[in-house]
Parts: C-alpha cells; structure tokens; sequence
C-alpha cells in the first residue's frame, strides 16, 4: 500500500476507534463513549461527518472483512480482530437504533388519532351505494408531503391515502446515511433486524390505538353476533386507518431511508432484495396479518341471514381498500402475500354473501313455526323478509356484481319437490339481459315466502281466518313492492300484478266463506209452503231463519271482532264491501218477512237487531280484541 494510503487508512481507523462501542470502557477525552451519539439532534454535525467520511475510507481502503457464518456475533469477532471496519458496524447499528427511538415526531400518536374517519375515496363512493356516508374532511390538502425528502416517482399516492411523517427530514437523511454504509458493507440485515426491532413495536402501538385487537380466529368466531356487529364497525374504521396512514406512511418511511440499496437479508441470499422491502415487511406484516386475520374469520364464520349487511359492508370495505393495499403492498415481493391475503379474504366475503342469500332462500323453505299468529295478522317473517328485501336495495350496485347466477339450485329443487309447494312462476325471463340476478332472487325470495305462508295458513281453525291470513300478508307485500320504486323496478309490475291478484283472491275467498253462510239465511228459500205466496209463509220456517241468522252473526261478531286486519284502509275496505252485501239483504229479509213475526208471539225472540244495529256492531271487525257491550236499539223497544 502506498504511503498516502496508509495514512488515509490508519487516520479513518483513529477516528472510528474513538466510537468502538464494542469496548468495555470509552474514552471520555476522546470525545467517544456509550453516553454520547453521534447522530444527535443536537449534537455537533461535524464529528457526524466525519466517522462517515471515515467509514467510507476503511471501505475503499481496507482489505475486505472474512467472512462470517450466519448465526455469529459480528460483534464479539470486531473486538478480537480489532477490525476498524467491524467497529465501524458495531457504531452504525447503536446509532440507527437510537436514531430511530429517539427522533420519532411526537406527533404521530396525534396524527394518526385523526386517521379513523378516512372513508372511502370520493371516486369510488360515487359509483356505491353502500349506507355509510363518508366523513367529512376527505380532501387532497393531507395527502401532500414534505417536498424536502425526494420521492419515486413510480410511488403514487391515491386520494384516500393519507401519508405523514413519522421522522423529521434531518432523522430520516441520517437513517438513510447509516443504512447506506452498513448496507454497502454488508451488514444490511443487521440493519434490517434493528429497524423492525423498532418499528415493529411502533405499528402494532398505532394499531392498538386505533382500535384494532389482538383477536384469533377462534375468538372471533366465538363471540355473539351483536358483539361481532359493533367489532366489524370499529374493524372498518380502523383497518382504513391503518392502511392508508399507519402502513402507507411505513412504506413511504422505509423507502426514504432504504432506497436504492442492496439490503440482503440472511447470508444464504445470493441477490440483493428490492429497496425498502424487508424492512417494511419486517415491520408490518404481523401487524397486517393480524389486522387482515380478523376480517378471514368472519369470512369464514358461520352463514346467518343477519349478517349479511355488515358482510357487504366488511366486503366493500375491503373492495375500497384494494387498491391502496396494492399500492403500499403488492409491490414488495416481502410484503406482496398481505395483499394476496386481503384479496382472498375479498373474495371469501363475496363468497359468504352468496352464501348467506341461499341459506335465507333455504330457511324460508324450511321454517319451522307451527303455531299461527293470532287473528291472523302480518306474520314477523312476513315483516322480516321484506324489510330485509328493502335493505337489500340499498346494497343493490355490490349485490348486482356478486350475485351472478340464478337462486341457487338446492334451494329452487327442494321447493319443487315439496308436494305442499304451490305452482311457481317461471323466473327465467324472456330476455336473459332483461332481469338482473338480483331481480330473480328478490322474485324467488317472495314466492319462497308465500309457499311458506300457505303453509302457516293451513295452520287456523277457521278456513276463513287462513284466508284472512293471506290477504293480510300477500297485501303488506304488495304495498311495500308499491312503496320503492327500486324494488317495483326489479320485481316487475307482471310480478306485481300476479301478487294483487292473489291478495284479491284471498280477500273473496275469506268474504265467500265468512259470510255465505250467513248471507243464505237471508234468502226466501225454504220459507214458503204450498199456496200463494202472500199466504205461503211458514212461520216456524221464518223464525228458524231469524234464530240461524242471529246465531250466526252473534258468532261472526264475537270471533272476526278479535280477527286483525292492520291496515286501516283495507280493514275499511273490507267493512264496506261486507256491509254492501250484509247491509242491503237483511233490510231487504226484514222488510219482506218482519210482519210474520211481529203479529206472533214474542216477536224480540227472534227479530233481535235493526240494520242500524248491525251497522253499528260492523265497526268491531278486525279490531283484534273481543267485542265491547253494545246498547242496541231493539226492533221492539
């Protein structure tokens, strides 16, 4: 070695020896020494620059170090050997880590409190119809970075990703100085071994605050479903959180400190990783692991019909994120399975939601309720599967994407072979592109609810009240189809128009078999004998009829005044239209036959009610509770 060199050379060694953080005792006049840094915020730059410049030259100069076989301390050979190059090391790697405890923004825990209410981008909420609405403050101003720190360009940052820095640009070039040297001399793992070291605590720290447990599978699946709903909305905030500030602002740290260097992480590596990928990985990938893990559990969980809004919102939630987590992890060949786990868990939420739509096909099918609602009211699954029908639009851009066939088979062959099923309609639609798959499954959904709502009719005593039933419930469809415009457009109006029809159907048939009973003891046959007919009236005939009359409609009054009918229109309606018929043929019975009875004996016996009376006891129908007393006027006061 020529004599400049040497001197380069022993000159680099002085200064480094001064910082040999391996020794067991420091130097305090040689300004050295483990209660002293020299990358300190407010240390003397000078001595900084130096040991780099110093570093530096033991690189160029020095021969290089033998090699050491993984799993050795490189520490406990630098002292032995008294290698310059290896104290240097030694130095770097206390540094680094100090850099990074030390010089971390006491802002970060007050700017990642605000990180919560990132919603969805402004881009993708217009094309959704997802129910949250997106927090306000979601604006490009906090997307913006310090111009003072160099970016790749090839690095984009979406609107919703809201980067922030985590080091002052003087940190950050520090870290970037230190790895540079310990990279260029082969000690990148050791420095990726202390940033994750550090920043791995840091992660899961922001995480916890905001929001995100520590939960396995077994645990999630283990919790009830009201506990489970609450965790999913705190899981969404948090997860936008955590990826777009907390793992988005990892990866823009880590590239600002790692670019551009070989980092190699364990001696069997023969080539280089990409820049910034093991340490970001190291970093956040349990973190992502646990965060996304809390999202597979409940996709694979078990498939209830109330879960399947927060499902949707689980999947569009994660559907919106995608492409960020692409961004900050698909990239990263160390990091690039988070987000092959977030797709798939993606993908298992669709899946689920499929899943849940045939198992709510399949329970209507099934029901096991054996008991009838009194007064044959609006039965709850009634109210269940159209209310759930109705929300069901307000996921109808996400629902049109994953429902992509017809009602699942098993659920379309078990109804057909069921003997009780009634005939359903043809859902295939004339024109395949006319009807959405979600269209058809809201039609199956209905029809799988009035086969089971025949069902539950068979269940009364009285033929009558079954049709009442029917009339109630295939009416309160009928109505909500009427009242969505959303819904009346996928159902169809030919659907609708079958549905009136059947909701008319039942309301005749319950009036035909309520009532033709009583209307026949009205009628003049059997009534006459042989003679004219001013002189052919049987007596005891007439009075029969008049007690078969009154019996019947004593009996009508007291069980159809605890029937329920819960729309007051049709409940009305109804009045009127058995009014008309009843009203007219008693007026018209009394008025033809009351002189019969009034010249006999006893004539209250048997002529117990004026029209008036009637009219009056009409009100108490389908009130639902037994009739009250009535202070009727007598044909015989």
């Amino acid at each position: 070695m020529e004599g400049s060199a040497a001197e380069e050379l022993e000159a680099a060694e002085r200064v480094v020896m001064r910082w040999d953080s391996t020794a067991s005792a420091a130097s305090s006049a040689g300004g050295g020494g483990d209660d002293q840094m020299l990358f300190d915020g407010a240390a003397d730059r000078a001595e900084a620059e130096r040991f780099l410049r110093a570093v530096d030259d033991l690189r160029r100069l020095a021969p290089p170090p033998s090699p050491v076989s993984a799993g050795s301390p490189r520490r406990a050979s630098s002292a032995a050997g008294g290698g310059a190059l290896q104290v240097a090391m030694a130095r770097l790697e206390d540094e680094f880590h100090h850099v990074l405890s030390a010089r971390a923004l006491d802002l970060e825990i007050e700017a990642l409190a605000g990180l919560s209410s990132l919603s969805m981008s402004s881009s993708d909420r217009r094309n959704s119809d997802a129910t949250e609405a997106p927090p306000a403050g979601d604006d490009d101003d906090s997307s913006s970075v310090s111009s003072s720190v160099h970016r790749r360009s090839s690095y984009r940052s979406l609107q919703s990703i809201r980067e922030i820095d985590l080091f002052p640009a003087d940190a950050i070039s520090d870290l970037h100085a230190i790895a540079s040297r310990m990279a260029a001399a082969g000690y990148g793992r050791e420095c990726v071994q202390v940033y994750a070291s550090v920043r791995k605590p840091a992660v899961d720290s922001a995480l916890r605050r905001l929001g995100v447990e520590k939960l396995s599978i077994g645990d999630v699946q283990r919790l009830e479903w009201d506990a489970l709903e609450a965790k999913i909305r705190r899981w969404i905030r948090a997860a936008r959180a955590a990826v777009r500030g907390v793992f988005a602002s990892e990866r823009r740290l880590c590239f600002h400190i790692f670019h551009d260097l070989p980092l190699c992480t364990s001696t069997a590596t023969a080539t280089a990783t990409a820049a910034d990928d093991a340490p970001f990985a190291e970093a956040v990938k349990g973190a992502a692991l646990q965060l996304f893990g809390v999202a597979e559990a409940i996709s694979i969980g078990r498939r209830s019909p109330e879960k399947l809004f927060k499902i949707i919102d689980l999947h569009d939630a994660l559907s919106d994120m995608l492409p960020d987590i692409s961004d900050i992890f698909a990239a990263s060949k160390a990091a690039e399975s988070i987000y092959v786990q977030a797709a798939e868990i993606r993908s298992r939420l669709a899946d689920a939601v499929r899943g849940i739509l045939s198992e709510f096909e399949n329970a209507l099918l099934r029901d096991p309720s054996k008991t009838p609602v009194p007064g044959g009211t609006i039965h709850p699954l009634t109210r269940y599967v159209m209310n759930y029908s109705t929300l069901i639009l307000d996921y109808k851009a996400i629902l049109s994407e994953l429902i992509i066939s017809r009602p699942s088979a098993s659920s379309r062959t078990a109804a057909e072979g069921n003997e009780a099923t009634p005939a359903f309609p043809d859902l295939d639609p004339a024109d395949p592109d006319s009807q959405l798959p979600l269209a058809t499954h809201l039609v199956w959904i209905i029809v799988l609810l009035e086969h089971n709502l025949e069902s539950k009719a068979s269940l009364y005593k009285y033929a009558a009240l079954s049709h009442l039933f029917l009339m109630n419930n295939v009416h309160y469809i009928v109505h909500k189809v009427k009242d969505s415009a959303e819904l009346r457009g996928l159902i169809g109006d030919e659907y609708l128009k079958r549905l009136t029809g059947k909701f008319r159907q039942a309301a005749t048939s319950y009036q035909r078999t309520a009532w033709l009973k009583i209307l026949n003891c009205l009628r003049d046959e059997g009534l006459h004998v042989s003679g004219g007919f001013s002189s052919g009236i049987s007596k005891s005939a007439l009075r029969v009829r008049f007690k078969a009359f009154n019996a019947a409609f004593e009996e009508a009054h007291r069980v159809q005044s605890a029937w329920y009918v819960p729309d007051t229109q049709l409940r009305e309606e109804l009045r009127i239209s058995i009014s008309e018929k009843l009203l007219p043929a008693y007026r018209s019975f009394l008025g033809r036959f009351r002189h019969h009875i009034e010249n006999s004996r006893h004539p209250e016996l048997y002529i117990k009610y004026t029209v008036e009376d009637l009219e009056i006891a009409m009100a108490d129908f389908f009130e639902g509770s037994p009739p009250p007393p009535h202070n009727r006027r007598r044909s015989h006061g």
